[in-house]
């Protein structure tokens, strides 16, 4: 009997074994859908005709008033030049100095130095002499104009501040010349 009992217990197990109960299929989990939107439309806006006045501010160019870079922009050029060894103005000097003392003229707090400059040539004694001379026609000129004596400074630079370090007729030529710089400016009168 024990082995008959044996062989049942064996069955069993085996039976038992084979009738496991099988995995079950993965559920595949369906997404809902939100209903589909339906949009009304928007009321009609009323198109209607305004008239808007507003100020129509003018937009600036060039430099801030006042400035060393607006008297320059102004003026044309804040340097005039000159011929070998002279010291005389030349129309195309003389006019922009008209401009540089239209907008002294306009900025009476301003006032300017004058720096007369000369070319490499010659000693350094004749050409500060002649820097001086250069400066001092710009001076009396601008003085001319209405300038107060007062608001212009002159120095004289000799060749020892060259704006082209060449030696050759178009250095020379660049370096003849007096400077305009503005000292104080920037208030209106």
């Amino acid at each position: 009997m024990n082995i008959k009992l044996l062989m049942i217990s064996a069955v069993v197990v085996t039976i038992s074994a084979c009738a496991s109960t099988p995995e079950p299929a993965p559920v595949k989990q369906v997404q809902e859908q939100a209903p589909p939107q339906v949009f009304e439309p928007e009321p009609e806006a009323q198109i209607t005709q305004e008239v808007v006045e507003a100020p129509i501010e003018a937009i600036p160019s060039g430099p801030i008033p006042g400035t060393s870079e607006h008297f320059k922009y102004v003026s044309g050029d804040d340097r005039v030049y000159f011929g070998y060894n002279k010291y005389d103005l030349t129309q195309q000097a003389r006019e922009v100095l008209r401009s540089q003392a239209n907008w002294l003229g306009q900025y009476s707090n301003a006032i300017i130095v004058v720096g007369g400059n000369a070319d490499e040539r010659g000693t350094r004694e004749y050409n500060l002499a002649l820097g001086a001379r250069r400066a001092d026609a710009v001076k009396a000129f601008l003085v001319s104009q209405g300038v107060a004596p007062g608001r212009i400074t002159t120095v004289s630079y000799g060749k020892e501040r060259p704006i082209d370090g060449g030696s050759n007729e178009q250095a020379w030529a660049m370096n003849r010349n007096a400077h305009s710089a503005v000292l104080v400016g920037g208030g209106t009168s």
